[in-house]
Parts: structure tokens; sequence; C-alpha cells
């Protein structure tokens, strides 16, 4: 049985961690934009996490990940030298890379984990990199450094005023788009409600604008069909036709809806959650054998 060991593990903000995990199959063939499935434990949750970074020499990925649920909570109580059970990947289609011009790559919260590995490549493409990134206090401001070693400009935000730019991501976006800079390409990620603000943002000026959607994700082939999302009035899979789409053909709301259908059930596993019980400060994952 092949075992992820975690290289490293630790805390970017509250409740976010960053795990590098050894996986050379998948690090050589990952590329910007691509994700993996995850499972902790042999009857866990499978859950889709985007690809922060990778190192194919050495032989690891990266993720980020935000303890939002059950599943997330239980992979974010794990450490260096423990395991995860299953990572499947690389899934999904690669961004869609190449010389833009001026490009503006944009993450909201843990969506920074995303916009990151696709700012690294548009600028290795040749694009001028403007990045906006933005928390709802300076706490969740993440991977700024990171950012600030690829990109021309970077531009951190808090809803709260605490750090950098007092107010949302696309306030920022709008004053560059005010002060007349010509804006290429933009990629947005973060939550729902932030990736509809920016395409509402960017679609009167006509500037192509392309979101990274996470629905509900089961198998990430496709197969069971739980996410699906509408995209210019036709019926997408986010984990083969996606993660990434034209953000001025989504249908935002029908999205929302279908990612609370199961909030209820979410809620239900999340207060069953017994960390004592999930973990032993083994090598292993719960329930893996080496």
């Amino acid at each position: 049985m092949c075992i992820f060991e975690i290289l490293e593990a630790r805390d970017l903000a509250p409740d976010v961690r960053y795990l590098r995990i050894k996986a050379p199959k998948i690090a050589r063939r990952r590329k910007a934009g691509q994700f993996v499935i995850v499972r902790a434990t042999p009857d866990g949750e499978r859950i889709p996490l985007t690809i922060a970074d990778s190192n194919a020499e050495d032989g690891w990925i990266a993720l980020i990940v935000q303890g939002v649920g059950k599943t997330t909570k239980i992979v974010n109580l794990l450490e260096a030298g423990d395991a995860i059970r299953d990572v499947a990947g690389p899934l999904g289609m690669p961004s869609r890379i190449e010389r833009f011009g001026t490009a503006v790559s944009i993450g909201g919260g843990v969506g920074t984990a995303i916009a990151y590995p696709t700012a690294v490549a548009l600028k290795e493409a040749g694009s001028y990199v403007i990045s906006i990134i933005g928390g709802r206090n300076s706490s969740y401001v993440l991977l700024e450094e990171e950012m600030r070693a690829v990109c021309d400009e970077v531009y951190p935000t808090t809803d709260d005023g605490s750090y950098g730019y007092h107010g949302f991501v696309t306030d920022k976006l709008t004053d560059l788009i005010s002060e007349r800079r010509h804006l290429d390409f933009v990629l947005a990620i973060g939550p729902i409600p932030m990736m509809k603000a920016v395409a509402e943002v960017t679609h009167p000026h006509g500037i192509e604008t392309v979101v990274s959607l996470n629905p509900i994700m089961v198998d990430g082939t496709g197969m069971c069909g739980g996410c699906r999302v509408v995209v210019g009035e036709e019926t997408k899979f986010a984990c083969v036709d996606g993660p990434e789409f034209d953000a001025h053909q989504v249908d935002f709301d029908l999205l929302a809806r279908r990612n609370r259908a199961y909030a209820d059930f979410e809620r239900r596993r999340d207060d069953e959650m017994d960390p004592e019980c999930v973990i032993g400060r083994s090598h292993t994952a719960p329930g893996a054998t080496s």
C-alpha cells in the first residue's frame, strides 16, 4: 500500500494548515490548477484539495486545508511523520497558461492556495502578474511572502482593515480598473459570493475572467455527478471539465444552492467528531498499514 507521509505540517492561520506530503508520482505530473482527492481514513469521506505547490525533484506536493467540517478537521490534526491514507491525482484540467500581458490573480482566504500556483505559472509564461489576496482579518491573509516572490505587484486586503487595503478584493480590483490599468486576464478563487462579485466587476469592462470552482465532489472522475455546475446554460462536471470556468458564464446562484444541499448533514457529522479516537501518534494515518 502506498503511504503518503506528511513531511511538514504547520499552521498558517486559525484552523488553516499547510501540509507538505510525499507523493512523487503526483508531483511529477501536477500542473497549476489541478487538485487531488484525499481520504484521511479507510472509511473516511473523500474531499478535493487543490495542489498549492509541488517539487518534482524531491517528490512532494503541498496542500492548504481549512478545518471547516469533520474531515478537514481530521486532516488538520495530522502532524509531520503521520500519513494520509489515500491521495488520488492530479485531477482536473490544468489552468490555461499563456502570456496574457497583465494578469490579476485574486485569492480570497484559502483560495490563495489556488491563486498562488497559477500566479507562478503566469509569471513564468511572461505575464505581468498582479496579485490581490484577501482575508477577513490580518490572520487570514495567506501566502503573502510567496506571492511577493513571484508577482510584480501584491495587494493584501482585509475586511476589517487590520492589514493592507481596507476592503474586499473586489474593491481593490475596482480601484485598479478605475485607475485605467489595462487588465487582460483575471483569475479569482475563493468563496462563491466573492467569485460572483469579481465576475460582476469585470463583465462590464470585457475583461476575460476565470474562476476555479470547488463544488461537492465524490469520485473526481465525473461518474457520480455530484459536481454538476451550469456554465453558459450547459451542464458541466467540475472535476473533469474544470475546475476552472468562464466566470461570466457560471450560474453562481445555482452553485451556491447545490453547495448548501448537505449543510445539515455536514453539521451533524461535525458534531459527532471525537479527536481522541481519530489519530494515534504513530507514523501512519488511522487504519493505514505500512
